[in-house]
């Protein structure tokens, strides 16, 4: 599976709703991000992921210690 991170998830899938995209869930919501998993052209898994931008400063600090 690839994972990408995005900056505006909900605008990203409003854009490209229309395109022919299989969705396999709806965006998910978590203290550290949303996500959502598609397939690609060629039926690989996708995994979309816009951070919490606060939340992992948080993670990045506690891994610095």
């Amino acid at each position: 599976m690839m994972s990408y991170r995005v900056e505006n998830l909900e605008l990203l899938i409003y854009e490209v709703r229309n395109e022919g995209i299989v969705y396999k869930d709806e965006i998910e919501r978590f203290d550290y991000g949303k996500y959502i998993h598609l397939l690609d052209l060629e039926g690989n898994k996708i995994e979309l992921w816009e951070p919490n931008e606060i939340a992992l400063d948080k993670i990045a600090v506690g891994r610095t210690k």
